[in-house]
């Protein structure tokens, strides 16, 4: 039998408190094991081969920067870049969607208020309501669509600028009552340094009746300030 002599300095270890003892070499594995466990125990982490590596899928933030390998930092650093570029795409979208939703639906520029206006004008005048038919309430819509199954249909418009600034909005569409249908035909600009359009002409053709204007800036001049001379200028009451 193999014998060895050892100094045991370990708290674990069984023959600490004795001092010298004459152990077998299968207590002496006892021993050894016994240190290790208690080098790792007081060492307060595992060591580092026992550690899971770190790659783009699996990283979570919990290892520290410096305790990365300089494979890892990359893995790491791919990570947080793609992360990162996602946020950034979700944000452009985003300001996308709210800049549409502002130009085509909100803003006073957009085809649709300039629509639902015109429909509140047509649908609120007796002379429409006569030609039209005033059983039920009037629809408006767009141009008919080769696609039967599409319940959004086309507003046929045009928007242009004139050579002295001036912005002009043109749109046509469809007025249908309980008797009859019509075309609903309007022309409105908006002068430079201005905010609100105003109406050139809004009228609606019935097949075999005279036009019905509703707006016609030809017809009814607009309304001009007076103005007084005063040392060569004119200024405005």
């Amino acid at each position: 039998m193999n014998v060895k002599i050892l100094v045991l300095t370990s708290p674990r270890c069984p023959a600490f408190r004795v001092g010298l003892y004459r152990l077998t070499n299968s207590q002496c594995r006892v021993c050894r094991n016994s240190r290790a466990y208690a080098t790792q125990d007081l060492s307060g982490r595992l060591p580092t081969s026992s550690r899971k590596q770190v790659t783009v899928t699996n990283d979570d933030g919990r290892v520290h920067w410096k305790e990365l390998s300089v494979k890892e930092k990359v893995a790491r650093t791919t990570q947080q870049t793609f992360n990162f570029g996602i946020i950034l795409t979700g944000l452009v979208m985003t300001g996308g969607c709210a800049y549409f939703l502002y130009k085509e639906v909100i803003s006073t520029d957009s085809k649709t208020v300039q629509f639902n206006r015109a429909v509140d004008r047509i649908r609120s005048d007796s002379r429409v309501k006569e030609a039209l038919g005033s059983d039920h309430k009037i629809r408006a819509f767009g141009e008919p669509t080769w696609n039967r199954w599409a319940r959004a249909r086309p507003i046929a418009s045009n928007t242009y600028k004139d050579s002295q600034g001036t912005e002009h909005f043109m749109m046509h569409f469809n007025a249908e009552g309980s008797s009859r249908r019509g075309i609903v035909n309007l022309h409105t600009f908006k002068a430079p340094g201005k905010t609100e359009w105003e109406y050139k002409y809004l009228a609606l053709d019935v097949k075999g009746q005279p036009r019905i204007y509703l707006e016609n800036s030809d017809v009814t001049p607009r309304k001009e300030t007076s103005r007084v001379n005063f040392l060569g200028m004119q200024l405005r009451k």
